[in-house]
């Protein structure tokens, strides 16, 4: 059973967002590894800051079964099919890694390729796996991290997170 890696982010009510988003994830597919939980700018658009972060868990479900699984919960979470690629998501769930998988399959690009790029895809990739290879570029994720973080001018803050439904609010870090 593959381990999938999936990128989550939110700029809409992010912390009741992301909290109902994590309860539904744990809810299918059961024991979830989280990466922490960055704050970030919104890129490729003008809107509100995002939150990210990664999670990880095993499934039997195949890469098209479980982009459509992730479609729907994003549609649950008030994601429009034809909204924009670049605007404001209440949810987005994004496949980033299925186990080793290499190319595209079923239609989806694996890795996703915003792994080697975003700020707020890598970073809380390589907090949860940093000894990881990344299956395509041979390296680790850690080594990609340090690369990309000395050259990458996007914002990304730690933030501290409360997976609570009530949207208790932010804590900044301290």
């Amino acid at each position: 059973m593959p381990e999938v890696f999936i990128g989550i982010g939110s700029n809409v009510d992010r912390d009741v967002n992301i909290a109902r988003g994590l309860a539904v994830l744990q809810a299918h597919f059961g024991s979830l590894r989280l990466s922490p939980v960055y704050l970030s700018e919104a890129v490729g658009f003008a809107g509100d800051d995002f939150l990210n972060l990664v999670a990880a868990f095993h499934t039997e479900l195949t890469v098209a079964e479980l982009s459509v699984a992730l479609r729907n919960i994003e549609r649950d979470h008030g994601r429009l099919d034809n909204a924009p690629k670049f605007s404001a998501r209440a949810l987005d769930l994004d496949i980033l890694l299925y186990g080793d998988a290499c190319g595209v399959i079923d239609g989806v690009q694996l890795p996703r390729a915003e792994v080697l790029y975003n700020a707020f895809v890598l970073k809380p990739l390589s907090d949860l796996e940093p000894q990881r290879l990344h299956p395509g570029e041979g390296r680790t994720f850690l080594a990609l991290w340090q690369e990309l973080s000395a050259e990458t001018r996007q914002r990304l803050e730690p933030y501290q997170f409360s997976a609570t439904e009530t949207g208790s609010g932010h804590r900044p870090p301290q």
